[in-house]
Protein backbone atom coordinates (compact mmCIF):
# COMPACT_ATOMS: atom_id res chain seq x y z
CA UNK A 1 0.00 0.00 0.00
CA UNK A 2 1.37 3.50 -0.97
CA UNK A 3 1.65 6.30 1.69
CA UNK A 4 -0.94 8.35 0.07
CA UNK A 5 -3.34 5.17 -0.02
CA UNK A 6 -2.54 4.25 3.86
CA UNK A 7 -3.14 8.38 4.67
CA UNK A 8 -6.76 8.10 2.85
CA UNK A 9 -7.46 5.02 5.27
CA UNK A 10 -6.91 7.62 8.66
CA UNK A 11 -9.70 8.49 10.96
CA UNK A 12 -8.70 9.26 14.51
CA UNK A 13 -6.85 11.95 15.04
CA UNK A 14 -4.06 10.17 16.69
CA UNK A 15 -3.71 8.32 13.55
CA UNK A 16 -2.84 11.21 11.95
CA UNK A 17 0.18 12.39 14.04
CA UNK A 18 1.19 9.30 14.23
CA UNK A 19 1.53 8.73 10.46
CA UNK A 20 3.39 11.59 10.06
CA UNK A 21 5.61 10.73 13.28
CA UNK A 22 4.25 13.80 15.04
CA UNK A 23 4.70 14.33 18.85
CA UNK A 24 1.57 15.99 20.46
CA UNK A 25 0.41 16.36 23.86
CA UNK A 26 -2.49 14.03 24.13
CA UNK A 27 -4.61 16.72 26.58
CA UNK A 28 -4.87 18.90 24.11
CA UNK A 29 -6.09 16.47 21.33
CA UNK A 30 -8.60 14.92 23.51
CA UNK A 31 -10.15 18.43 24.57
CA UNK A 32 -9.83 19.81 21.31
CA UNK A 33 -9.78 16.62 18.81
CA UNK A 34 -13.29 17.81 16.78
CA UNK A 35 -11.46 21.49 16.48
CA UNK A 36 -8.72 20.16 15.16
CA UNK A 37 -9.52 17.93 12.97
CA UNK A 38 -12.33 20.40 11.70
CA UNK A 39 -9.77 23.42 10.72
CA UNK A 40 -7.44 20.27 9.41
CA UNK A 41 -9.82 18.59 7.09
CA UNK A 42 -10.25 22.07 5.62
CA UNK A 43 -6.80 22.51 4.68
CA UNK A 44 -7.13 19.47 3.39
CA UNK A 45 -9.73 20.03 1.01
CA UNK A 46 -8.28 22.88 -0.11
CA UNK A 47 -5.34 20.54 -1.59
CA UNK A 48 -8.02 19.03 -3.85
CA UNK A 49 -7.37 19.42 -7.18
CA UNK A 50 -4.41 20.93 -7.01
CA UNK A 51 -1.23 19.18 -8.86
CA UNK A 52 1.59 18.57 -6.08
CA UNK A 53 3.81 16.69 -9.17
CA UNK A 54 3.89 13.75 -7.12
CA UNK A 55 2.70 12.12 -3.72
CA UNK A 56 5.23 12.97 -1.43
CA UNK A 57 4.89 16.67 -1.76
CA UNK A 58 0.90 16.00 -1.07
CA UNK A 59 1.88 14.55 1.84
CA UNK A 60 4.71 17.23 2.89
CA UNK A 61 1.28 19.37 2.36
CA UNK A 62 -0.88 17.34 4.65
CA UNK A 63 2.06 16.94 7.44
CA UNK A 64 2.63 20.98 7.29
CA UNK A 65 -1.26 21.46 7.20
CA UNK A 66 -1.12 19.44 10.54
CA UNK A 67 1.57 20.67 11.84
CA UNK A 68 -0.14 24.21 11.69
CA UNK A 69 -3.52 23.63 12.95
CA UNK A 70 -1.78 21.87 15.90
CA UNK A 71 0.38 24.42 16.49
CA UNK A 72 -2.64 27.35 16.21
CA UNK A 73 -4.46 25.22 19.25
CA UNK A 74 -0.98 24.27 21.11
CA UNK A 75 -0.50 28.46 21.24
CA UNK A 76 -4.20 29.15 22.14
CA UNK A 77 -6.66 29.28 19.59
CA UNK A 78 -10.32 28.86 20.38
CA UNK A 79 -12.45 29.27 17.75
CA UNK A 80 -15.62 31.33 18.29
CA UNK A 81 -18.92 30.31 19.64
CA UNK A 82 -19.77 31.55 15.51
CA UNK A 83 -17.60 28.96 14.13
CA UNK A 84 -18.50 26.11 16.30
CA UNK A 85 -22.37 26.56 15.66
CA UNK A 86 -22.11 27.65 11.99
CA UNK A 87 -20.84 23.44 11.62
CA UNK A 88 -24.04 22.38 13.41
CA UNK A 89 -26.31 24.50 10.84
CA UNK A 90 -24.90 23.18 7.51
CA UNK A 91 -24.81 19.26 8.02
CA UNK A 92 -22.42 17.72 5.72
CA UNK A 93 -24.69 15.07 4.14
CA UNK A 94 -28.53 15.41 3.13
CA UNK A 95 -31.41 13.60 4.94
CA UNK A 96 -33.00 12.92 1.73
CA UNK A 97 -30.49 11.09 0.11
CA UNK A 98 -27.39 10.99 2.57
CA UNK A 99 -24.90 12.03 0.33
CA UNK A 100 -22.69 15.45 0.58
CA UNK A 101 -21.20 15.68 -2.60
CA UNK A 102 -24.27 15.03 -4.85
CA UNK A 103 -26.25 17.66 -3.31
CA UNK A 104 -25.59 21.27 -3.94
CA UNK A 105 -28.63 22.88 -3.17
CA UNK A 106 -30.84 22.37 0.18
CA UNK A 107 -33.95 23.76 1.60
CA UNK A 108 -35.29 23.64 4.72
CA UNK A 109 -38.56 21.84 5.21
CA UNK A 110 -41.15 22.59 8.30
CA UNK A 111 -39.40 20.14 10.68
CA UNK A 112 -35.95 21.64 10.40
CA UNK A 113 -34.73 18.94 8.31
CA UNK A 114 -32.77 19.65 5.16
CA UNK A 115 -34.15 17.52 2.14
CA UNK A 116 -32.06 17.93 -1.19
CA UNK A 117 -34.26 19.82 -3.72
CA UNK A 118 -32.27 17.83 -6.32
CA UNK A 119 -34.77 14.46 -5.50
CA UNK A 120 -37.82 14.23 -7.66
CA UNK A 121 -41.34 14.91 -5.78
CA UNK A 122 -43.07 12.55 -4.55
CA UNK A 123 -47.15 12.95 -4.69
CA UNK A 124 -49.74 10.72 -3.23
CA UNK A 125 -52.57 12.02 -5.28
Amino acid sequence: MSALAEFQTLTDTEEFFDFFDLDYDERLVYVKRFHIMKKYGELVEKANGNDFGSDKKLLDYYKFALITVYKNFENGYSPSAAEVWDTFDKPSACSTCSTSSECSDEEEVSNGVHACTSQPDISFN
